[in-house]
């Protein structure tokens, strides 16, 4: 599979959680919405100027693009994970992670700010306690995302499995003698 035709397939099934998608068809598409970041970005600067630190720059190109490829990038690697034989839903650990960082957080600095608690009150912390677990919680998310772009780079799982037959893969043909 080439780029445009792994580009068209993952625009096609633009929020399609079900099925697989080998490498060939996830990686050319990555490589799509990273190139068509920077292009924006690129756009973005030239209509809108690239900003200075008096004046910041102006982005809409960029944000419009990222916004309309989260699905089909999602999409693509729910079923490249699948073609692994893994579900789709391990590609949200990173973001689990980060969710529950916030929001023991914000916990966290409720209570201080409520006064609640040992120690607590305004700009008062508990020693080492918030980047103790600032720190583990950023081990275990870079952790996460190794463990995930290690599944996705794994070869698909030869022949059906419980999301659905292997992709097809066309047949070569040789040039003729």
């Amino acid at each position: 599979m080439g780029f445009s035709e792994a580009v068209r397939n993952c625009l096609g099934k633009y929020a399609t959680f079900s099925g697989r998608a080998r490498r060939p068809e996830y990686w050319w598409f990555f490589l799509f919405v990273m190139l068509g970041g920077l292009v924006a970005r690129l756009v973005d600067g030239a209509l809108f100027g690239f900003g200075t630190p008096q004046a910041p720059e102006t982005r809409i190109v960029g944000p419009l693009f990222s916004l309309a490829m989260f699905l089909p990038l999602l999409a693509a690697g729910w079923r490249r994970m699948h073609d692994t034989g893994r579900p789709g839903w391990y590609l949200l650990i990173p973001m689990l992670i980060s969710l529950a960082i916030l929001f023991f957080a914000g916990f966290g600095l409720a209570a201080r700010m409520a006064g609640d608690g040992p120690g607590a009150g305004p700009g008062a912390m508990m020693p080492g306690m918030g980047a103790g677990l600032a720190a583990a919680a950023a081990i275990a998310q870079l952790a996460a995302s190794i463990l995930i772009l290690w599944w996705l780079t794994r070869p698909s799982q030869k022949g059906p499995n419980d999301y659905g037959p292997e992709p097809r893969v066309r047949p070569v043909t040789e040039a003729p003698a």
